[in-house]
């Protein structure tokens, strides 16, 4: 119900032939930009804030430009971006244009690297200086680089503090542009590295540019910085010699897929992007490890390496059920068994009474769990109809019999996206009132006063949609009660690694347990958390305890639910509310090898995600002070 922005999709291609071969068998060289495309506009839902490409040229002449960039900002980034590509070849005559050998030549854009980027901003920084990639230029090739990720540092700071220590003068603070500096100071030191080792050989002029740009080894790059890095992160880079690479953090946090045969080798954050651009298989498609690295060289030859030794498998479970798209193979399975997982406690919420229950979705994210709740529902359904057919097969008559097997889950499209709240209404009453309608309601789909309506969800953040919109829209139809269920446990913390949730005043979990402990009279948790966070900020170290922990743990699971539907309803809602989640277990029963979780349960991989979500907490209690 809620949009959560996440920070971003990546794409990478490396053609390996010459583009007069794709031009030869595919029709066109444009072939390395067209898949590019496609990569691109696959992933559109991993960043709609913004969108660019860079490109690089192999074999320029000196003096001819070999390393292009597009960016644009937006919704429609992406088109915009190609566009403004296109836009150069429009005055060429269709005999040059269609001539790879001319394009190869004369046209920018005309290369055999390739990279995109697609932007969701968690920094609350926008405009077209902060949308990847972020280019480093310089008048040797080597040195030349390109830079885009899917990521969030949680330690700009020491970063920062490192590249300023050897005298470095960054122009920017942001995570990618400190990252570039960071990786640019370590590319010219390896160049510079090669070139002595070439003048010691003999070598001179641009006997000693060629020999650099044959030898050079990102991976001496990588393994000098990515070891300072604490976040997760998904990161890629283009040079202008030639030289590729996209590098995984080591707990595999964030996701990259590539695919290689002797023609191409392609990155995407998403399998089902790779499978549908380059028409392949599952087993033809790898995953970057953890900590791994994946090179490109000049010569086109591939390998990966071992960057930093990888640690405890904490890839994101959000990417499974919610941000990745639903057509990967094993997402789909996974997303279904969080659907069927949470049967029981639906049943228990409806009493048991199917015949008197509509089950729904909302939004289409979710249709997938809801596929399998209902199974999982058919399931419990014809184990009854077993149990009644066998215990009473003497007795049955056959309207009887008929009756039995007539029962059925009943699934209803209830509610329907009407219309997109536009945010130049900002004024609050006439705001409030236009969330109101972003959903319809399909009237008479239930019986009133009757029947029970169960909508699922995949995630419940911040609640605002549900209290402003769908609560009040669904009980128009006068359901005797209001079922919300969400396919992911309760998010309590903020994520730090790349999705934009970062405040704790923010979460309604967070809001209810608040809420639990002042109604209780147990004000001290939070003063009691509030000062042995502080203690721990000013000790510093890396031994970093996540005290916010300690507001949640007087309460179960359901009391900070109910206290979360009071929060969400008022006194004009008729139906009785319940919310019903998805708990930690059947999370990980559901995504066994995605075991991170830690806006669930607030185990952060990185010392940096539990500093943080201690200074959030410390920023609130402060702020909550001063209100008073």
């Amino acid at each position: 119900m809620e949009v959560l922005k996440h920070e971003c999709g990546v794409a990478m291609v490396r053609l390996l032939k010459p583009l007069e071969y794709y031009h030869q068998k595919y029709g066109s060289w444009m072939y390395g930009l067209n898949k590019l495309y496609l990569l691109m506009e696959k992933q559109h839902n991993r960043g709609q804030e913004g969108a660019g490409l860079a490109c690089v040229k192999l074999e320029a002449n000196a003096g001819e430009e070999y390393m292009f960039r597009e960016r644009a900002v937006g919704t429609g980034a992406i088109t915009e971006i190609f566009a403004a590509v296109h836009e150069h070849y429009k005055d060429i005559p269709p005999g040059k244009l269609n001539d790879p050998f001319y394009a190869k030549a004369n046209l920018p854009f005309a290369g055999e690297l390739y990279m995109g980027h697609l932007r969701y901003s968690t920094t609350g920084k926008s405009g077209i200086s902060y949308i990847h990639p972020f280019l480093r230029r310089n008048n040797w090739r080597a040195k030349n680089l390109a830079l885009c990720g899917n990521f969030n540092l949680t330690n700009v700071d020491d970063v920062f503090k490192e590249i300023t220590a050897i005298g470095q003068h960054p122009r920017k603070y942001s995570d990618t542009y400190i990252m570039l500096e960071q990786m640019g100071h370590r590319l010219d030191r390896e160049v510079e590295r090669l070139y002595c080792k070439c003048e010691t050989e003999g070598l001179k002029g641009m006997d000693i540019t060629h020999a650099i740009e044959e030898q050079i080894d990102l991976s001496n790059v990588l393994k000098r910085c990515a070891p300072a890095w604490d976040g997760g992160y998904v990161i890629c880079g283009l040079t202008g010699s030639g030289e590729s690479f996209s590098v995984r953090d080591p707990w595999g946090i964030r996701p990259a897929f590539y695919y290689v045969d002797d023609e191409i080798v392609v990155l995407a954050s998403e399998r089902p992007v790779i499978q549908t651009v380059m028409n392949v298989h599952v087993p033809d498609i790898k995953e970057l490890n953890r900590g791994e690295a994946l090179f490109i060289n000049k010569r086109g030859e591939v390998r990966t390496s071992q960057i930093i030794e990888p640690k405890e498998n904490k890839a994101c479970s959000f990417e499974r059920i919610y941000f990745s798209r639903g057509s990967d193979v094993d997402i789909y399975k996974e997303r279904k068994r969080l659907g069927e997982n949470l049967v029981p406690a639906i049943l228990k919420a409806v009493d048991h009474d199917l015949n008197h229950t509509v089950f729904s979705f909302i939004p289409n994210t979710a249709e997938v769990a809801y596929f399998g709740m209902q199974e999982g529902l058919n399931e419990h359904l014809n184990k009854i109809k077993k149990e009644w057919i066998s215990d009473r097969s003497h007795l049955l008559q056959e309207e009887e019999l008929e009756r039995i097997l007539s029962m059925r889950i009943r699934c209803e499209k209830v509610a329907i996206k009407d219309i997109k709240l536009r945010t130049f209404i900002a004024e609050g009453n006439s705001r409030n009132d236009l969330a109101a309608h972003v959903y319809d309601i399909t009237y008479g789909s239930i019986v009133p006063f009757v029947d029970n309506l169960v909508v699922i969800d995949d995630s419940i953040v911040r609640g605002t949609t549900l209290k402003q919109s769908i609560i009040s829209i669904l009980d128009r139809l006068h359901p005797k009660k209001i079922v919300i269920v969400s396919s992911s446990p309760q998010v309590r913390y903020p994520d730090y690694y790349g999705i934009d949730m970062s405040r704790m005043s923010e979460f309604i979990a967070f809001k209810a347990a608040v809420a639990l402990l002042k109604e209780r009279g147990m004000e001290h948790v939070i003063t009691e958390a509030y000062r042995k966070a502080k203690e721990q900020q000013q000790a510093g170290g890396n031994n970093i305890v996540n005290y916010v922990k300690d507001i949640y743990a007087p309460f179960t699971d359901e009391e900070i639910s109910a206290k979360m539907v009071e929060l969400l309803t008022t006194d004009k809602i008729r139906a009785k509310v319940e919310i019903v989640y998805q708990t930690l277990e059947g999370l990980h029963a559901s995504c066994p090898h995605h075991p991170g979780d830690w806006y669930f349960s607030g185990d952060y991989p990185t010392p940096g995600g539990a500093r943080l979500v201690n200074q959030a907490f410390i920023h609130y209690v402060e702020q909550e002070f001063s209100r008073e």
